[in-house]
């Protein structure tokens, strides 16, 4: 199978490379600008607020209006109230708790411990990704509070303070992003999608014609390459949508990002299409357009098929790649009759849980607020043991870094400490020794707020793999600038928090990568086979025949899976930002990976449809016989996926026959009932149920006969991954 990716020329210097991944990083698209003045205006008039009424602790609100306004303006107005319940529980538990340990050295230590961990596991658990900013920065300026050696009236009143900076920057935020609301009303998902459809449209158009591809056209294939499908999954996560639809779309969005990155590469290679070609890339063309217009106007897009009797193209490579890849779209809608009824209603909030459904049961939530827990508790143990509160700040950076990403890579450590060198040396302290000497009034600071702000924010919109470079950026100016309601001019108080800050990002690289982490090439491996083990667990569902645990736990598995697929992506991003002798490898690996994601992620959509088959649900009673040969089929589909699980971690299995075997029975049995007259469940259900059987068996087949040669031939550098924005 044909790589998707070219390789990185081995001549390129890195630097070339660099500068061209800042350039495409940086360059602007649409919404781009609009997002970042929503989160300048809110942050700014934060800071007026809180300089003007002597508001201790501006930082944090400044923060929120970056951390919240962000891509999806209904979800942060739905939010709000959520954010300032969590901002008052947050309050409640310290000022409560602090209550009954603050005396006691001992107990205090171990409140302090179980704070932490408190806060972390909410970092990985909760659902609402506002009330999460909350309740971290709430828990990170608390404990240092309760920490000091003075009245508890005044930790009281500053514990107070915190809960009104935060209310100020929630309250702004959301006036803001109601504003631009009514000004743009929008899909947020399905408006990217189309965008990036109409340029793989208007690509193909160019070879259809005949002539060059056009330098507008090339430059926008590869600018949205660049940008990935890591925006859209981000704002897939915080939107509102019903978790049947948010997964849904993100098998979209993850296959027309494939369809993209392939398109993408089109434009690096030289092939003249014959006459044949120009026909099956003018299908191809029609059916993209097909697919964008029904997705336009929130119609589910019709079953794709191209003609068998197209042959392989010589002439255009990497066509029938495309071709599989538009047929895989429409089946992410399997069992769908409207994207309409999966959307909420536009007056109406819709109910959600606070904390995700897994969190309880997946192990991995508690590994991380382990590891996050314990960094933070070294932060404390040391700035308290050399008597240096000014350095506290390292808790403050070491939850805000989980909140970003928790599972460091050395992507994230050099965007991390970079961030906080240019943040707060350069601008922080800089602008205290050059600028803020000369300034005597609010309106020249708030000059140089908004400005820096604005390329913070700029930098904070660009893909997961650079915007955590702005948001480290921001965090050092405001936590030197803002703390306080003066403008701070004392260096060693931005010295004591630069230092704090890249103590919390030292202690976060020294627990996440160094004492328990990985390449993030082999935990994308690890995650992959852990998704096929678990995609082989939601196959056998249901275990128990009591339909409520049944359907508690199969929604579990469904949020782990899904949260394993957006962990392969992230982590592929990181692949491209590590250099080791196994670099060759690793991008191949990463190349191949990709491939098998949105195959994946159609099995797990397909999957979801025939649960309730198996659940036996009112209008979906399996005849005995039909409901015999699914779990025989289920059960040989689950030891496939064991099966690749065990190929990759080196391996033999034999479950292929087996498996085909069962599918053939189960479609023998489906047809004598059929024909045998009126059933328990009609004709046309079973021969639905028979196309969606038949889907899965041709996925997986597929899948099966793509991993077992890719893990049996030696890697080579032509099979190397060049840098790109899909995951």
């Amino acid at each position: 199978m044909a790589t998707l990716a070219q390789s990185v020329p081995e001549s390129r210097r890195p630097s070339a490379w660099f500068w061209e991944f800042l350039k495409e990083e940086l360059a602007p698209y649409p919404g781009r600008a609009e997002t970042v003045a929503r989160m300048v205006i809110a942050a700014t008039v934060v800071m007026v607020i809180c300089m003007t009424f002597r508001i201790h602790y501006g930082f944090q609100g400044a923060i929120y209006a970056l951390l919240i306004s962000r891509d999806n303006p209904r979800a942060t107005l739905q939010s709000a109230g959520t954010m300032l319940l969590v901002t008052g529980i947050g309050a409640a538990y310290l000022l409560i708790s602090a209550w009954f340990v603050i005396s006691v050295p001992t107990l205090h230590f171990f409140w302090i411990i179980v704070t932490f961990f408190a806060a972390f596991y909410a970092l990985n658990t909760m659902t609402n990704y506002g009330a999460v900013a909350v309740f971290a920065f709430t828990v990170a300026l608390g404990v240092p509070l309760w920490d000091r050696h003075v009245s508890a009236e005044t930790n009281v009143e500053d514990t107070l303070r915190v809960v009104l900076a935060a209310s100020i920057g929630v309250a702004v935020t959301a006036a803001v992003e109601l504003a631009f609301a009514r000004m743009k009303p929008g899909d947020d998902v399905v408006l990217p999608i189309a965008e990036q459809l109409a340029a793989v449209q208007s690509l193909l158009a160019c070879y259809i014609e005949g002539r060059p591809v056009d330098r507008a056209t090339e430059k926008k294939i590869t600018r949205l390459a660049m940008l990935g499908t890591s925006t859209l999954r981000r704002v897939l996560r915080r939107s509102d949508y019903s978790p049947h639809y948010r997964a849904q779309m993100s098998a979209v969005v993850a296959l027309v990002g494939k369809l993209v990155d392939i398109t993408a590469t089109l434009t690096q290679l030289s092939f003249n299409p014959s006459g044949t070609d120009q026909k099956q890339l003018r299908e191809l063309a029609a059916t993209v357009a097909s697919v964008r217009t029904d997705l336009m106007n929130r119609r589910i897009p019709g079953s794709i098929q191209f003609s068998p009797d197209n042959e392989p193209s010589s002439g255009v490579p990497l066509l029938r790649e495309m071709e599989k890849t538009v047929t895989l779209i429409p089946q992410a809608f399997v069992g769908s009759r409207s994207i309409d009824e999966y959307l909420p209603p536009p007056d109406d909030i819709p109910r959600s849980k606070l904390f995700a459904p897994d969190a309880l049961t997946n192990p991995e939530h508690l590994k991380l607020a382990l590891k996050g827990c314990f960094a933070a508790s070294l932060c404390y143990i040391i700035y308290t043991s050399i008597a240096w509160p000014g350095i506290s700040t390292a808790v403050i950076t070491c939850l805000l870094t989980a909140l970003s990403t928790i599972g460091a890579s050395r992507q994230k450590l050099i965007l991390r400490f970079a961030g906080a060198l240019v943040g707060g040396f350069l601008i922080g302290m800089g602008s205290q020794m050059f600028i803020l000497p000369y300034l005597d009034s609010i309106s020249g600071f708030t000059v140089l707020f908004v400005v820096v702000t604005g390329v913070g924010a700029w930098f904070l919109t660009s893909s997961p793999r650079l915007s955590y470079f702005g948001l480290q950026l921001v965090l050092a100016f405001y936590l030197i600038n803002l703390q306080e309601f003066a403008m701070q001019t004392s260096l060693s108080i931005a010295r004591d928090r630069v230092v704090g800050i890249l103590l919390g990002l030292f202690m976060m690289w020294l627990v996440f990568d160094q004492l328990w982490g990985a390449p993030a090439a082999v935990e994308m491996k690890r995650t992959l086979i852990s998704d096929l083990r678990l995609l082989a667990e939601f196959a056998r569902e249901p275990l128990s025949k009591d339909l409520k645990v049944a359907v508690e736990r199969s929604y579990s598995l469904r949020e782990t899976i899904n949260a394993n697929f957006d962990k392969v992506r992230s982590l592929a991003d990181a692949v491209l930002f590590e250099f080791s002798s196994s670099r060759q490898q690793d991008l191949a690996l990463r190349s191949r990976i990709r491939q098998w994601q949105p195959h994946l992620r159609a099995l797990f959509l397909t999957r979801i449809v025939l649960l309730k088959y198996r659940l036996q649900l009112p209008g979906f009673e399996l005849p005995e016989a039909v409901r015999v040969a699914q779990q025989e089929f289920d059960d040989n589909l689950a030891k496939m996926l064991e099966g690749m699980a065990d190929r990759m971690e080196g391996k033999a299995s034999q479950e292929k026959d087996n498996f085909e075997d069962s599918f053939e029975r189960l479609e023998q049995t489906i047809r004598s009932c059929c024909s045998e007259g009126p059933q328990e469940l009609p004709t046309a259900k079973l021969q639905t149920f028979l196309a969606l059987s038949r889907s899965i068996e041709s996925v997986t087949m597929s899948l099966s006969k793509e991993i077992r040669p890719a893990l049996d031939r030696p890697v080579t550098s032509e099979h190397a991954d060049r840098p790109s924005g899909q995951g």
